[in-house]
């Protein structure tokens, strides 16, 4: 009998970080993945687009020998050595091809044969990933949600992310939410998304929990939608108000947007960090620019340009410091205030980030 992981144990796989094998072509592991699986390969893209139509027009049995002819000699001897490299660095590996049919089987077998153990996933990427979905629909049904709101800088995720019981939306999907929030790295694939938001759900200690704290968020965070009925429950579930002061804000959007995007600029190319800051920043003023007004845009365009290209440290922080509070006074703040009129009904708590942790402790145990 072959290996098989089955549904039972996806929640532990996930859990507990198990490394995967996904023996699907490039193209597809592209498409949507999971956190800890790697891609190796069983047919290039190339070779499985030859077999797909040898399939199409001759049948399973001609498909099958069509493959055995394509990965052979030296390129089966290659994909050998690559899965055995990665299940001798990780004997809990798990292999799956796209439903657990015939390309995991067939490198269960291939790797048996060198006595080499590996369970597959029954089902595979499609039962793995109906799995996820089935995950975030079932926490929507049976969780309660606390939503975090806040002005522009009020450190929202900074706090979600001192909570036991809270997820991230915004780390998920590797954006902060503004004109401001793109990242270096750039965002994941949506199925991507949905799968890490799913497996940060699993991971949550909910025999605990009585709320589950997320931050107000509309469905797009960058190019990433959360998915539609989870947003509705958000939409619908009260609302917490942070409240911090105009100088706190502006020291959190510094420290997040200024001084920890320069860093990452800096990691990514020291030698053109400055440059493509610079690109970046006035490029996200770019986005605005007509919501802004062009008075307005040239003004802090101006402003944002001067501190970027000063020589003294102390007056570049001075002047990032003063467009931070231009913008959110006279942009940022109005905007949030006309959409949390609409909202002011589920609103049942308003204080700082001190008031808040002691108010919610009762909910949850916090972090």
């Amino acid at each position: 009998m072959p290996l098989l992981l089955r549904e039972p144990e996806f929640k532990d796989l996930f859990t507990q970080d198990l490394p995967l094998i996904d023996v699907r072509a490039p193209l597809e592991f592209e498409h949507g993945a999971f956190p800890n699986a790697i891609n190796l390969a069983l047919l290039l893209d190339s070779e499985r687009h030859e077999i797909g139509k040898k399939y199409k027009n001759a049948g399973k049995d001609a498909a099958i020998n069509l493959g055995n002819e394509l990965v052979s000699g030296v390129s089966k001897e290659q994909r050998l050595n690559n899965w055995q490299e990665f299940l001798l660095a990780n004997p809990s590996a798990v292999v799956y091809c796209f439903r657990g049919g015939l390309r995991s089987q067939t490198v269960q077998q291939w790797l048996a044969d060198l006595n080499i153990e590996v369970p597959l996933v029954e089902g595979g990427y499609k039962a793995l990933r109906r799995y996820l979905i089935d995950t975030i629909e079932t926490v929507r049904l049976r969780s309660q949600f606390m939503i975090i709101g806040g002005k522009t800088g009020s450190a929202k995720t900074h706090l979600l992310n001192s909570l036991n019981f809270s997820i991230d939306l915004e780390g998920l999907a590797n954006h902060r939410g503004s004109a401001f929030g793109k990242r270096i790295q750039g965002q994941p694939s949506q199925i991507d998304f949905e799968n890490q938001l799913a497996i940060a759900l699993l991971k949550l200690p909910f025999e605990n929990a009585q709320q589950l704290f997320l931050e107000d968020e509309s469905r797009s965070i960058g190019s990433m939608s959360i998915p539609k009925e989870f947003h509705d429950k958000m939409t619908a579930s009260p609302i917490a108000m942070l409240e911090e002061s105009m100088e706190a804000r502006v020291e959190t959007i510094y420290k997040d947007y200024i001084y920890s995007n320069f860093q990452d600029f800096q990691n990514d190319d020291a030698d053109a960090a400055q440059e493509n800051f610079s690109a970046f920043l006035l490029g996200s003023l770019e986005r605005i620019q007509r919501r802004l007004g062009a008075e307005r845009h040239a003004e802090l365009h101006t402003t944002m340009e001067q501190a970027l290209n000063h020589n003294d440290p102390v007056e570049s922080e001075t002047l990032h410091r003063h467009w931070i509070e231009r913008l959110l006074s006279e942009y940022y703040d109005p905007m949030y205030e006309y959409q949390m009129n609409k909202k002011l009904d589920r609103v049942i708590y308003r204080g700082s980030r001190e008031e808040f942790l002691a108010w919610a402790s009762h909910l949850n145990r916090l972090g």
